[in-house]
């Protein structure tokens, strides 16, 4: 609603009159935006295509489509990639288990290397952040048999990362913490381990882990098939945290989780090894205490008789790459990675070369983050990438042929190429996205490297998926066109957002964008929505498509709102190790600053009405938030802040120590970090917003926010989402609920709409 101070055009009125109720019912109007189209239908919601699996040789793949037979199943079928020649390998029917009404319901799937064996994942179960817990069925082509994995004795959605072995005649999978072989000959079963509890994890991972380090499946078969090796975490001492339902029952419900916050006890980790046919656990002999250091990849060593792992410190600033002798436990430096702030983890799983004896390897030891030949019995890195540019991620080696192919974006920190370049290290490299196609490209290549799902989208842009031929990029078919969506987007009544750059002084230039409303007048003054994030877990400003989020940011712009978003030094861009590393124990105080000094450049920018400038944001965004309210309130008028770790001390191990060191030594660097120190200094409307279920930023956070915030004497308004977690989205209506308050919240304390200079 329009205050009577600020005046507007009757042009501009008519725009206002012409997108009301953007909080109420769909619109008949398909260029306006509204909440209920962008967040109760499915108008702008993108294909999906797979999953899909490349066949080993690369000739082609597999995928699931819908079944003509079911509207819930989906068939597995087998493309050529040369030919498009089309083979339903499995049609749903067939997998219907005995008694039942329908098929399975795939949720993924997996071929035995002799493509005897297909494994069935479905009625799969959320374990944190994924869907990790379920159900597992092998079909027997030849026998034409289904079969459930886990005996008469297994419930439902009970099992964990089954695999079949590398000779397809066993599968192994967790159950309740402990490891399992099930012969696929008489389905009989062995169990590897049990020591498993709510304490002792075999094969999986404590929340920690997976939330920081992206570890959930914890073990791995020998290339061989006779041994397994697995991580075991015991999570005795580490403190448990406490969340309470109050909504699903007549009593509050506990649930306990160990949860390491900064500065506390860890889970120790350790990798050990065992026989797939059962008997004792050889126990890797990694130095140092497994509490204060991290194991944070494992795998074989391209054989059967070696296990590499990487080992990192817990201030993790070294990391030695380690090969363990699976038969004595024995280990042995091979390669060691050191940095004055922290050690990233770029290399998941090693791709190895020379029949074994190097692997490839990604480090910032030079300044760049480049792609480097390691050799299996140490020795000196080969660069195989050179220049000021770093590389985003390894995507493939065509070793035959004597290429590295990765993804990078020298020159524009925004968006994502696919180059190559000769494995020896000589030559330039060679970009092999078009020219013609500015944005962001992501690639899965297949085997040797002649073919690639290839997905591209822009910032205005939804995204396709296609079939293309390396190297020569050459688009072979369509995936998911997405052209609904896209012609959907092109009937709106918007402007495209801008890519721009802003410089905040000192030669520090800052990437952004903004997104202006469709009747933009630049002769008069706008107010101004900020979105943030500002840590080093992410970029806002990319050039592409943001889905429900850019809509939404659309929506307000067509309300009258300008909307802008930039990335400070300390956010993963592509610009070299000194941008990302210099907020090393700075973390919510470097940034903050640079947000607020590109918030007063924007402030002398004659479309912007310097007083009305808001400001909003989610988790580390959310704290970013509450920092720019409370240090900067002479900029901010208003602030939204969803689910934001107000204090630093409160949020896990991994994470705050890996940018912040442990609290035992930088206390003050804690303090200064954190935005609950400066509540005092709140002066314009703030929202804050949290799940009491969250498990991974604690409700905790937001109660402390509000006793400072109470004790200050400062008013502010405040919504709980009862038992959501930190995405805020479980239960009917949750997110166009959640959507609606920040618009309400918005357009009451902020009003829209451009005034006259």
């Amino acid at each position: 609603m329009l205050k009577s101070k600020f005046k507007s055009s009757l042009s501009t009125l008519a725009l206002l009159l012409l997108f009301t109720s953007p909080l109420g019912g769909q619109q008949n109007d398909k260029a306006a935006l509204t909440l209920d189209r962008i967040f109760s239908s499915n108008e702008f919601r993108s294909e999906t295509f797979g999953p899909a699996r490349w066949l080993d040789d690369g000739s082609g793949y597999t995928t699931l489509e819908p079944s003509p037979s079911s509207k819930e199943a989906r068939d597995i079928v087998r493309y050529e990639a040369a030919t498009g020649r089309r083979n339903v390998l499995k049609a749903a029917a067939s997998l219907t288990p005995t008694g039942a009404a329908a098929p399975l319901a795939i949720d993924d799937y997996a071929w035995s290397k002799d493509g005897l064996k297909l494994l069935i994942f479905t009625n799969s179960k959320q374990v944190w952040r994924q869907n990790t817990r379920g159900d597992y069925w092998v079909y027997d082509i030849e026998e034409k048999k289904l079969t459930k994995l886990g005996g008469k004795n297994a419930g439902a959605s009970m099992l964990m990362f089954a695999k079949l072995s590398p000779d397809g005649a066993k599968v192994g999978y967790v159950r309740e913490n402990n490891l399992y072989v099930e012969r696929l000959a008489d389905h009989s079963i062995i169990q590897l381990t049990r020591d498993g509890s709510k304490r002792i994890i075999n094969g999986t991972f404590d929340w920690v882990y997976e939330e920081e380090l992206d570890l959930r499946d914890g073990w791995r078969w020998s290339p061989d098939g006779q041994k397994i090796a697995y991580w075991q975490m015991d999570t005795e001492g580490v403190p448990d945290y406490y969340l309470i339902n109050n909504t699903d029952s007549l009593y509050p419900k506990i649930t306990t989780i160990q949860y390491p916050t900064a500065g506390q006890t860890n889970s120790a980790a350790r990798v050990g090894v065992v026989s797939a046919n059962g008997g004792p656990t050889r126990w890797l002999q990694v130095p140092g205490d497994p509490r204060n250091n991290y194991i944070v990849r494992m795998d074989w060593a391209e054989n059967s008789d070696e296990v590499v792992v990487q080992h990192l410190s817990r201030r993790q600033n070294v990391l030695e790459v380690m090969m363990a002798n699976a038969r004595t436990g024995r280990v042995r430096i091979v390669l060691t990675e050191r940095d004055e702030a922290w050690v990233d983890i770029v290399v998941d799983r090693l791709l190895w070369l020379a029949g074994g004896r190097q692997f490839l390897w990604v480090s910032e030891r030079d300044g760049w983050r480049h792609a480097y030949l390691a050799a299996r019995d140490g020795g000196t890195l080969q660069l195989v990438t050179n220049g000021p540019f770093d590389v985003l991620s390894i995507e493939g080696v065509d070793e035959k042929g004597g290429y590295l192919y990765y993804t990078a974006s020298p020159g524009n920190a925004t968006q994502r190429y696919l180059y190559r370049v000769d494995l020896s290290g000589k030559g330039k490299p060679e970009r092999l996205t078009h020219t013609s196609q500015p944005g962001t490209h992501s690639y899965v290549l297949a085997p040797q490297a002649a073919w690639a799902f290839h997905t591209y989208s822009r910032i205005n842009a939804p995204p396709y998926i296609e079939l293309i031929d390396l190297p020569d990029h050459r688009p072979v078919r369509q995936l998911a066109e997405n052209a609904a969506v896209r012609a959907r987007v092109k009937e709106l009544e918007i402007r495209p957002a801008e890519v721009i750059q802003v410089g905040i002084g000192d030669g520090i230039v800052l990437d952004g964008w903004i997104i202006k409303p469709p009747a933009f007048d630049a002769t008069k003054r706008y107010p101004v929505l900020i979105y943030v994030y500002g840590e080093p877990a992410g970029q806002t400003v990319l050039d592409r498509w943001g889905s429900r989020n850019y809509l939404w940011h659309q929506m307000l712009a067509q309300h009258g709102y300008v909307v802008m978003s930039f990335d400070n030094r300390g956010t993963p861009a592509p610009k070299g190790r000194a941008w990302r590393k210099v907020v090393y124990r700075q973390i919510g105080s470097l940034a903050s600053k640079e947000q607020a000094a590109a918030a007063r450049v924007i402030q002398g920018w004659p479309y912007v009405d310097p007083k009305r400038i808001a400001i909003w944001g989610w988790s580390g965004g959310g704290s970013m938030t509450l920092n720019q309210m409370f240090r900067y309130p002479d900029i901010y008028q208003v602030g939204m802040s969803v689910a934001p770790v107000s204090d630093q001390h409160f949020y896990d191990t991994i994470y705050q120590e890996r940018y912040m060191g442990l609290p035992q030594d930088n206390e003050e660097d804690y303090r200064r970090g954190s935005p609950v120190t400066y509540a005092s200094g709140l002066k314009g409307k703030l929202l804050v917003v949290h799940g009491s279920g969250d498990d991974n930023v604690h409700y905790k956070s937001t109660e402390v926010l509000v006793n400072s915030l109470i004790a200050a004497k400062k008013q502010f308004t405040m919504m709980e989402y009862p038992n959501r977690r930190h995405d805020i989205s479980q239960g009917e209506n949750t997110t166009r609920h959640l959507y609606e308050l920040l618009t309400r919240f918005l357009e009451e304390n902020l009003p829209a709409g451009p005034v006259a200079h």
